[in-house]
């Protein structure tokens, strides 16, 4: 008769780990959306991922942590995108459409991170806050890279600062109103976005339509 080998004690094995890490960042996702930060226990983010709380911390070490990975982890994937948009071949004002139809799709697949970041990002501390700055900064260098191009060639009324600021914080924004069954699919807020964008930015001699 064969046995069964016994079981090793120590950490779980690494699929069972990510997947328990997986409940926990869609568990905090939910609460912090909900009732924000401050106002989410670490016991309420175990219970809704059916973690014990001496698990909860050895998967995420700290609630402010856990927020820093939830609002990195989005925003990564603005950067993977946005780098490669402005990497194409594609003419300034092209690339410009393309960043918003990306970020727009984007906040909408992650409404309930960026709800997260507008409200609650100033209780990231230290290196943690430093580090979602500067890559929130790369996000935004990229947008200014294509906005100084299409200037530099003519195709731009403006390269100003405060124009790209603007034009950001008006497609982040789109998170605190769009509703999924609200009759707008978000492709078509994208276009809608983007001719607002490019009519109030492109210079007069270039045709939007090239």
């Amino acid at each position: 008769m064969t046995t069964a080998p016994a079981r090793r004690r120590g950490r779980p094995p690494a699929a069972a780990g990510e997947q328990t890490r997986e409940r926990i960042v869609r568990a905090a996702v939910d609460l912090f959306a909900q009732k924000g930060f401050h106002g989410t226990g670490v016991a309420e983010i175990g219970d809704r991922a059916d973690v014990q709380r001496g698990a909860l911390y050895y998967h995420i070490g700290s609630k402010e942590e856990l927020l820093f990975q939830i609002l990195r982890d989005y925003t990564e994937v603005m950067y993977a995108e946005a780098s490669e948009i402005v990497a194409s071949a594609a003419g300034p004002v092209a690339q410009l459409r393309r960043l918003i139809r990306s970020h727009v799709r984007l906040i909408i697949t992650h409404r309930r991170e960026v709800a997260i970041q507008l409200r609650d990002v100033s209780a990231l501390t230290g290196d943690r806050a430093a580090d979602l700055q500067e890559l929130r900064d790369r996000v935004q260098h990229c947008w200014q890279q294509v906005i100084d191009a299409g200037y530099a060639a003519g195709e731009l009324r403006s390269a100003d600062h405060v124009a790209t600021n603007g034009i950001l914080g008006m497609l982040n924004s789109v998170t605190l109103w769009y509703r999924p069954h609200g009759g707008r699919r978000p492709d078509e807020i994208a276009d809608i976005l983007a001719g607002t964008v490019l009519e109030g930015l492109v210079s007069t001699t270039y045709d939007t339509k090239g």
